[in-house]
């Protein structure tokens, strides 16, 4: 192994990476990356990945069909929560799932036999937080497909506490975010998109990290919004975006995770990048760059990059 890496990565053909760095030390990287299911990855060091195939499989019975978006996971009581998107059979919407495991490589097996909730809407994107206090908190994206604001499309991010096992939402879902900052109106003007959200907390600060814009057009960037509480009020970061296409052979960086180097003392962002950059499609590729806080703890990225890079915890 040297000492230096380049992006992209070797995960292909697939959407919307999250990486769990789990109590085994192990990385494992989820993702949008099978019509019928979700394939798994793992790695030693966040840069050289093997992938271990499918880790949940839909079969005839399942209660959704198609779109598996976006899975992430958690680790809870020794078991794996995944937390994922399909489109329910019962009524051709979005919903969110639950998938539990005793392995980070699966098999998951869905736990409800249904979407975890229904809101009567198209809901995506789902990511789960768990703060200091104990408390947990779900975050997500009521999706443009259903959601219509004044004959404009919108995808609007939502949070909501969860019960401590995780299990049920507690209380109606709170609207936290929605597109309206100038560069997240560039697919517009009657599609219009905030999705992905990802949240970490600093020195009592809550960042909801994000995503806006055509998920297939090179415009597609990351963004975040601050507050001192997990439901907000929410700020949006004035200098927004934080990621996102710098020349022409990167497109459409975003759906990002967040995760630690081996030895804990770095951040990465890890994203996706357009496979074909004068092409944007959902064929996409997985990218990490480091991402740190300035003095004023705003959160920058040193990226999007495709030069050779120091190894994480080098």
């Amino acid at each position: 192994m040297g000492k230096y890496y380049t992006n992209p990565l070797s995960i292909k053909e697939i959407g919307d990476p999250f990486v769990l760095k789990a109590k085994d030390g192990m990385y494992y990287c989820y993702a949008t990356s099978a019509i019928d299911g979700f394939k798994v990855w793992y790695s030693k060091n966040l840069v050289d990945w093997k992938e271990y195939g499918y880790c949940l499989k839909a079969d005839e019975k399942f209660w959704g069909y198609q779109d598996f978006w976006a899975p992430e996971v958690v680790e809870f009581k020794d078991m794996y929560y995944m937390f994922y998107t399909c489109r329910w059979k019962k009524n051709n919407s979005l919903r969110i799932g639950l998938a539990i495991s005793k392995s980070p490589l699966g098999p998951f097996e869905d736990y409800f036999n249904g979407p975890m909730f229904d809101l009567e809407y198209a809901a995506i994107d789902a990511h789960v937080f768990f703060d200091d206090d104990g408390k947990k908190y779900m975050y997500f994206s009521r999706d443009c497909s259903e959601n219509i604001i004044d004959g404009k499309h919108e995808s609007h991010i939502y949070g909501v506490e969860l019960t401590d096992d995780l299990l049920n939402l507690k209380g109606e879902p709170k609207l936290l975010l929605k597109p309206e900052q100038e560069w997240e109106l560039k697919s517009g003007p009657e599609w219009l998109w905030n999705e992905g959200p990802f949240v970490i907390k600093r020195s009592g600060i809550y960042y909801l990290m994000y995503s806006a814009n055509f998920y297939a057009s090179r415009d597609y960037s990351v963004g975040y919004a601050t507050s001192d509480k997990p439901l907000g009020p929410f700020t949006k970061y004035e200098k927004n975006p934080i990621l996102y296409s710098n020349n022409e052979l990167i497109s459409g960086p975003g759906h990002h995770s967040v995760t630690i180097s081996p030895d804990g003392t770095e951040m990465f962002l890890v994203y996706h990048i357009h496979t074909y950059p004068e092409n944007p499609s959902g064929n996409r590729q997985v990218c990490i760059d480091r991402m740190e806080f300035d003095k004023e703890g705003n959160i920058f990225v040193i990226g999007p990059t495709m030069t050779p890079q120091r190894m994480p915890s080098c």
